[in-house]
């Protein structure tokens, strides 16, 4: 097994240092995805992996979005040898420092397996992400037939088996932007790939910035659920008949 690390860019250049710097202590290769940044925030990538030896960066033309940067990053992967891929935002949300060496070893535990964050939100998260977060969770359920199964969709704190990723990028269309961390769930799913569920603490900075544009983001995600519905039902007597037989099978047991 070869674990590393990717991390999509765009506008967050300036919290990737402090992202790098929680990463090093573990030897891993680091794949930095330049989403089409502006010239302040490339400067501050080139400085980073200048710093870091295990850093590598790719770098799209323009904006393609995260969808499109982790995709590509696990095409990279794949041919660098790399097993298990740990995406990780560039922003700092996410509590690296108490949970980065735990998803680690449960996904060497757990080798087939996609180790998902689950996120655990403190008094920053804006109510209107906590709504929307719901009635993604719960579309999320719905394509992927696992009604209460999936605490977390939408979180981009996860380490995927890149075999399986792999396939699915190069027979499928992923959405490029933010309905990209539901739809590649549920594919794994659909895929029959395990999923752990652990918990990561996550905070909204005071003054952070987000990427999420309310009318193009809202679009994608509901286009991406959509299409989910479409390819849900047209497996669904294959996904209901390896369901039933699961039950069964751990029925017994």
């Amino acid at each position: 097994m070869q674990q590393g690390f990717v991390i999509p860019v765009y506008n967050h250049g300036d919290t990737l240092a402090g992202v790098v710097s929680a990463l090093t202590k573990y030897n891993l290769p680091i794949i930095v995805v330049d989403d089409g940044n502006d010239a302040e925030n490339k400067s501050f990538i080139q400085a980073v992996a200048a710093a870091n030896k295990n850093v590598c960066v790719i770098a799209n033309k323009r904006n393609r979005g995260k969808g499109y940067s982790v995709c590509r990053a696990v095409k990279e992967a794949h041919k660098m040898g790399i097993t298990h891929l740990f995406q990780i935002d560039a922003d700092g949300q996410h509590d690296t420092q108490s949970t980065c060496a735990e998803f680690l070893k449960t996904s060497r535990e757990n080798p087939d397996a996609l180790v998902c964050g689950c996120p655990e939100f403190d008094s920053s998260l804006p109510p209107a992400r906590a709504k929307a977060k719901k009635i993604s969770n719960a579309w999320t359920e719905f394509t992927a037939l696992s009604k209460g199964q999936i605490p977390d969709g939408m979180c981009g704190y996860r380490i995927y088996p890149v075999e399986p990723f792999y396939k699915i990028c190069r027979r499928a269309w992923i959405d490029s932007h933010m309905g990209f961390d539901a739809e590649i769930l549920v594919r794994l799913i659909w895929a029959d790939v395990p999923v752990i569920y652990k918990p990561v603490k996550v905070t909204y900075p005071v003054g952070g910035k987000s990427n999420f544009r309310v009318v193009r983001d809202n679009i994608h995600i509901s286009f991406t659920f959509a299409r989910l519905t479409v390819g849900m039902w047209l497996r669904y007597p294959w996904l209901k008949a390896r369901q039933i037989k699961r039950k069964k099978r751990n029925e017994k047991n």
